[in-house]
């Protein structure tokens, strides 16, 4: 990618990432000092920035804060849209290079629930409906969202769902500890809960800690001879993730390599 440089837009980048990192308002000195400038340099893009509705000037003590005019911009597309507009190309390119169906779902109400998915273009496929629906607890793609949620959320999801309340006390403690290998390692893989001969990779697309959060999966058929090797689909998975994370504006915080 070209690098150029625009340091008026990157300044005031470098303001609104300041003011974002801390709950309470800050001095034009504070700021300053945070960002390594002046107080003078950052003065004309203060006032640019609230003359804007970015941020405001609080009348009693002068300090800058933000407003929700970056909450209201972020949110003219629902964050569905997003998701299926930032992973359309990546998804595309998973299945060419795995040569295998491919699915993109998001928790909904409970359950995990398909947005997207592109076909393998072999004539022998697995393919699911966009628009179902399936049990969290039993897929690749719900396990690796269970993974990433702040454990009161985990808790009352689990508290709710059928398949959980069905495991038993050392079933669930292997599942509780394989969600801990998940949020750690980023991806997950092993044989499908739901199907005989599939075995699954799915890995987490999005931020949770921002609201955004799917999963992006390759349901394989177990083939007969010399299968594709699961450490190439485990980082090509890997890699899709990533990319459409990038194209939803987010870092990119999991691991890169293969175990």
């Amino acid at each position: 990618m070209t690098t150029y440089s625009v340091p008026a837009l990157e300044k005031g980048l470098d303001l609104l990432e300041e003011l974002a990192a801390q709950p309470q308002a800050r001095s034009q000195t504070d700021l300053a000092r945070a960002l390594g400038r002046s107080p003078s340099e950052i003065f004309r893009m203060l006032a640019c920035l609230e003359r804007r509705g970015y941020i405001l000037k609080e009348e009693a003590s002068g300090r800058y804060r933000l407003t929700l005019r970056l909450y209201e911009l972020a949110h003219t597309h629902t964050p569905v849209d997003q998701l299926l507009h930032a992973a359309a190309g990546p998804l595309r390119d998973l299945a060419r290079r795995v040569r295998e169906s491919v699915h993109l779902s998001v928790l909904s109400d409970g359950k995990l629930l398909v947005l997207s998915q592109v076909e393998s273009q072999n004539r022998t496929r697995v393919s699911v409906e966009i628009g179902a629906r399936f049990p969290v607890v039993l897929t690749a793609s719900g396990r690796v969202l269970l993974s990433h949620l702040p454990q009161t959320e985990l808790r009352a999801l689990l508290a709710r769902d059928e398949d959980w309340g069905r495991l038993g006390g050392a079933a669930r403690d292997r599942f509780l500890a394989d969600l801990l290998r998940i949020r750690r390692d980023g991806v997950y893989q092993g044989k499908s809960d739901l199907t005989h001969g599939i075995r699954d990779v799915a890995a987490l697309v999005g931020n949770p800690r921002v609201g955004i959060a799917a999963a992006v999966c390759v349901p394989s058929l177990v083939a007969i001879g010399t299968p594709k090797p699961i450490a190439e689909i485990r980082a090509a998975v890997r890699e899709c993730a990533a990319a459409i994370t990038r194209q939803l504006g987010l870092r990119v915080t999991l691991k890169t390599g293969t175990r």
